[in-house]
């Protein structure tokens, strides 16, 4: 009797687990969230259009190894603007000055997504441990500053290897409940068969 009791804890755990597998495999999409940017002005494509460039980094910890994070971008002015995503730190003597504006163009910049050929007002974004910059720039030449609405969507499941791993140990778990919770017939029927 006892044996059947404490096989309803592994039970519990493989359940868990198995309804961790499920959300993630869903990936849940969480709440968009909508920030106003300066749009960098642009005067002369000639010599290439200045960039603007976050000042602080957006640093993912090694734990996010576990997940996988997909992180979408859309902006409203994306017929005279685009949007990127570098790893920090910026190339030597780009770094951003109090107003956010490199003397830098995009020739200067390796982006891990979006930059100058985006030109689709949308980008998608797989974020892996390690430290991110934004950079944006016109590609308008009418030198006119302003705003844009900029919508930023992460997206979050496991790492499929995670996930896998995961419902090995959830069927491991469920398997061994079974067994504990049905062991006395099991080891009845055994007898039986060698008997016979």
């Amino acid at each position: 009797m006892m044996i059947r009791i404490l096989s309803i804890l592994p039970a519990a755990m493989g359940v868990i687990c198995a309804v961790i597998v499920l959300i993630s495999l869903y990936s849940p999409t969480l709440q968009t969230s909508r920030t106003e940017i300066p749009l960098v002005p642009c005067t002369d494509d000639s010599a290439g259009c200045p960039v603007g460039l976050s000042g602080e980094d957006l640093s993912s910890p090694a734990a996010f190894m576990l997940l996988d994070i997909e992180v979408t971008i859309e902006w409203e002015q994306f017929a005279t603007s685009w949007i990127g995503v570098i790893e920090s730190p910026p190339p030597d003597g780009c770094e951003p000055d109090s107003s956010g504006l490199t003397s830098c163009t995009a020739e200067d910049f390796e982006f891990v997504a979006g930059g100058p050929d985006e030109d689709d007002g949308s980008l998608t974004f797989n974020l892996k441990p390690g430290d991110y910059r934004f950079a944006t720039a016109s590609t308008d030449t009418s030198g006119i500053g302003g705003e844009q609405l900029v919508k930023i969507t992460p997206q979050i499941g496991l790492n499929p290897i995670v996930e896998i791993l995961l419902a090995i140990v959830s069927i491991l778990l469920l398997a061994g409940s079974g067994e504990m919770f049905a062991h006395r017939s099991i080891v009845k029927a055994w007898k039986r068969f060698k008997e016979a």
